[in-house]
């Protein structure tokens, strides 16, 4: 069914709009208890407007240790009500504004570890591509929870991986490798039986050569739904701060995908990533012509002329307010993509998102 009303939580955020279609029994229940109708008669004004950062960050805190209560074990009997809830939190944040979402990959990487945060990191990106390929509403919550639940054969060392400079030991390697399985594993241990959804997790690490695990599926063998977490799982990877190594620009990870094309990645799947984010994804930093440099703000009518607000000036200077800058114009044309630690490096102050994005991106 559609949803008649909007739906918002007990603090007042948005959790779902008027019109989303209710896919399982399960977001129904969760709805009834954890939710507060506006059925057309006035209502109370939520407390503050709903913010896209937060939804995400308490996405985060949720689902860490909902996972963790798997692995411990027993799973809790209401497992797969939270996960449901959790994919919802995140599905609404992508629905609140899809340009704060996708930023907050770049710039909300202090608000939970690594291994937390790159589950739902990956979610929003999986939930971009799956609706941009025109699937089934039930087939994005899929994909959700499959991106949410990817790594959960590898929570217990994932962090100690990422925090770790390095290679990989014998042990840990086959416990990477097994770790889809392992997954898919507790997952059935944990109630899950949507054979989709176990499907996307068993085979999100396999390459259109063969070349991948667990099975070595070739091409087409490989779920499309599996494809789509993976190139999100790949993407948002490559734009986060490593120990071992630093994060890459936003289009330099684009490009590092496609050259992938050669030979692990589907050439189409990965040019749809690309128009989804753009060349320059939203959040990334540039310098522009005239020396400011600037932030992604906003997809434009081109792809190589977004929209970006300056916080740095020709000489170095923070801006305080920030300028909006649009790059069709010479003088505002986008020069080079610069690194967080770049921009850092100026000695400005921290980037705060709501400066940017206004309210909805309030940490």
């Amino acid at each position: 069914m559609l949803l008649p009303w909007d739906v918002y939580g007990e603090n007042g955020a948005l959790l779902i709009r008027k019109g989303h279609l209710i896919a399982s029994a399960n977001q129904i229940a969760y709805l009834v208890e954890r939710g507060v109708f506006e059925d057309g008669q006035p209502a109370e004004a939520p407390r503050e407007p709903p913010s896209v950062v937060r939804k995400l960050n308490a996405a985060y805190l949720e689902l860490h240790t909902v996972l963790q209560a798997v692995v411990s074990g027993p799973a809790p009997a209401d497992f797969r009500r939270k996960l449901d809830e959790i994919a919802l939190m995140v599905q609404s944040a992508v629905d609140l504004s899809a340009d704060i979402a996708t930023a907050s990959i770049l710039h909300n990487q202090q608000q939970a570890p690594y291994a937390a945060r790159h589950r739902v990191n990956t979610a929003v990106v999986t939930i971009l591509l799956a609706r941009a390929r025109q699937r089934s509403r039930n087939d994005v919550m899929t994909a959700t929870l499959a991106a949410l639940t990817m790594n959960l054969g590898m929570l217990e060392q994932h962090q100690r991986w990422h925090d770790s400079g390095a290679p990989l030991g014998e042990q840990d390697r086959a416990q990477m490798l097994a770790h889809p399985e392992r997954g898919v594993q507790l997952l059935r241990q944990a109630g899950v039986n949507d054979e989709a959804w176990l499907s996307c997790v068993l085979h999100h690490h396999e390459n259109e050569d063969g070349s991948g695990y667990p099975a070595g599926l070739v091409g087409a063998q490989i779920p499309l739904l599996s494809k789509l977490v993976a190139l999100a799982d790949r993407y948002c990877a490559r734009v986060s701060e490593r120990s071992y190594r630093p994060a890459m620009t936003p289009n330099a990870a684009l490009r590092d995908m496609l050259l992938e094309t050669r030979t692990t990645l589907d050439t189409n799947l990965v040019s749809l990533v690309v128009r989804e984010l753009g060349i320059y994804p939203i959040g990334s930093y540039v310098r522009l012509v005239n020396g400011e440099v600037a932030v992604v703000s906003r997809r434009g009518l081109q792809s190589t002329t977004p929209h970006v607000e300056s916080v740095i000036g020709p000489r170095g200077a923070p801006l305080d307010p920030f300028l909006q800058r649009d790059t069709r114009h010479a003088q505002h044309a986008i020069r080079e993509v610069l690194t967080t630690a770049q921009v850092a490096a100026m000695d400005a102050p921290p980037l705060r998102m709501a400066q940017v994005w206004g309210r909805a991106a309030v940490s």
